[in-house]
């Protein structure tokens, strides 16, 4: 599904089911186990279907702080199969979690609709023309993630310690505008576009609660805005909690992600995150209706 139209920015929250084809994925759900590889990923998505998902999204690349880069190659190799499976049990959009354009344009012809780019099309130039010459929505994600800034602890995870920000929402807002300007050059749509502040990505523990606080100045851009808090190292450091042990902290964070403006919301534990959303949604469209 390439055409947004259907979807309805602002009268509910769409809920977005993290697939994970790799085996070093930070929350410790990654399905790459051999031969029930194929298996394993069908479940999970059957299962995210029986809870109420809205979209899959499929990722062969950990991006967890301090993850191994591997080749586009590799990555296509992971991901084809599974978003070639997936696509045979449902007309639902998939998305292709990569800033790789080789592995977006063999996803986009394997089946999958959208292209989720971590990079926000500033990695690979030749991305937003693969997105451009498909009509493929993107969702365009701030990112200053720098190894040299990540700290890892066994029990909780990698986390950005150093990121430096004089204004943090004006210079993330002004870069996700770079990053829109790079897509419509390129003959991407402005309905084709979906901007995520990235969360975790580049951040400390306090600019991103800071962050989802003040989501509203994201949505005021203009553009639907996805947020991925789930499992997210944050988490773990305010609540020290490996990432096992977050769902109550990653369900406050979309609760008030959703309350600030956010449209879609990427997570791991979709039955849990869906009744939150589902139940965030009656109480601020009662108070908006009733006010």
């Amino acid at each position: 599904m390439s055409d947004l139209s259907k979807f309805h920015w602002g009268e509910k929250t769409y809920v977005m089911g993290i697939i994970n084809v790799t085996p070093d994925s930070f929350s410790g759900d990654g399905i790459m186990t051999g031969s029930e590889i194929q298996k394993n990923a069908l479940d999970q998505v059957r299962s995210f279907f029986n809870s109420g998902v809205d979209i899959i999204d499929i990722g062969g690349e950990s991006t967890r702080p301090g993850a191994k880069v591997i080749s586009w190659q590799e990555e296509t190799d992971r991901v084809i199969p599974i978003i070639e499976a997936v696509r045979k049990e449902t007309y639902m959009p998939i998305s292709v979690d990569t800033y790789k354009s080789e592995v977006a344009q063999a996803a986009l012809h394997a089946g999958a609709d959208w292209i989720n780019d971590v990079w926000g099309l500033r990695a690979d130039p030749k991305m937003a023309t693969v997105a451009a010459s498909s009509n493929a929505p993107v969702i365009l994600m701030h990112n200053r993630s720098k190894p040299a800034e990540a700290e890892l602890q066994t029990h909780l995870g990698g986390r950005y310690i150093g990121s430096d920000y004089t204004d943090l929402l004006g210079e993330i807002s002004a870069e996700l505008l770079d990053s829109v300007s790079i897509a419509t050059k390129a003959g991407i749509k402005k309905d084709h576009i979906i901007l995520d502040p990235g969360i975790g990505f580049g951040k400390t523990t306090a600019q991103n609660l800071e962050l989802i606080n003040r989501l509203d100045e994201i949505c005021a851009l203009g553009f639907p805005v996805l947020i991925g808090p789930s499992r997210k190292s944050f988490i773990g450091y305010t609540l020290d909690l490996p990432p096992s042990d977050r769902i109550e902290g990653t369900a406050a964070a979309v609760a008030v992600g959703i309350v600030r403006g956010a449209s879609i919301i990427r997570v791991h534990d979709v039955m849990q995150i869906v009744r939150v959303a589902r139940m965030t949604d009656a109480i601020i469209r009662m108070a908006k209706s009733s006010g």
